[in-house]
């Protein structure tokens, strides 16, 4: 029964902080996923502010981990939010590992305390005793001793509801995660944020080698388009004509 009764400890422990943890982020949940999206509709930095309030919410989190990227393309982005929602799902999780320890080991301690009290009961028992009043007492020891199995069953039960219902809400959790990122992400690929530069794959095109006409041709070029008396060092020498020959 002590091994039962640390058992029991433990798991009331681990369903009221589980159930604090549950209701306190599903009255929040709904409200911070409906502010982030309406915010990244029209400004993107606002629903970054929103979605970094709100941090101290599974929610909050998963959706302020892309937003936070200050470079990122459309892939990285769906990669922080699939790495963010993994970490806070498994958060989530957190005391299962117990109540499946639990909900095994509590009929099996019950069983094996009505076990050795039945070994101890009928240890008492004399041959020469059977049908007397000496014999009260070992049926009463061997009621005593199936408290223990009842208690490991009531331990086990209440440990499984509750695992189960743990189990509902972190599924729960699933689909608003995946609905709320794909929105999102959604949103994200419509209209990117104009502060997050977009990583371009596009292969470089190699420019041409600037010609005579292009340095010579517009208002862009610093030098005066005069002539210059020492000779245009990017002007191609032009041929003498046949015609001066008496001038040359």
């Amino acid at each position: 029964m002590y091994p039962l009764l640390a058992l029991s400890v433990l798991t009331i422990s681990v369903v009221f902080e589980r159930l604090w943890f549950w209701l306190r982020m599903l009255n929040q949940e709904r409200q911070i996923v409906e502010r982030v999206l309406e915010a990244a509709r029209e400004n993107w930095g606002l629903a970054r502010d929103i979605a970094q309030r709100a941090t101290d919410q599974p929610i909050g989190r998963f959706l302020y981990a892309p937003l936070s990227l200050t470079k990122n393309d459309p892939e990285t982005f769906r990669l922080a939010l699939e790495a963010t929602a993994e970490d806070e799902l498994t958060g989530m999780r957190r005391g299962e590992k117990l109540l499946e320890a639990v909900i095994a080991l509590a009929p099996l301690l019950g069983l094996f305390g009505t076990v050795w009290g039945l070994i101890q009961s009928l240890r008492a028992i004399k041959i020469g005793d059977l049908g007397t009043e000496a014999t009260a007492g070992v049926t009463t020891g061997i009621g005593e001793s199936l408290i223990s199995t009842a208690a490991g069953l009531v331990v086990a039960i209440t440990s499984l509801v509750f695992y189960r219902l743990f189990q509902s809400f972190i599924f729960n959790q699933v689909q608003v995660f995946r609905k709320a990122g794909n929105e999102l992400e959604l949103l994200y690929r419509q209209s990117p944020p104009s502060d997050i530069n977009v990583v371009n794959t596009e292969t470089p095109t190699l420019l041409a080698p600037e010609t005579n006409s292009n340095r010579n041709s517009g208002g862009n070029s610093p030098r005066k388009r005069g002539k210059n008396r020492f000779g245009d060092p990017y002007e191609a020498p032009t041929e003498p004509n046949p015609t001066d020959s008496d001038n040359i």
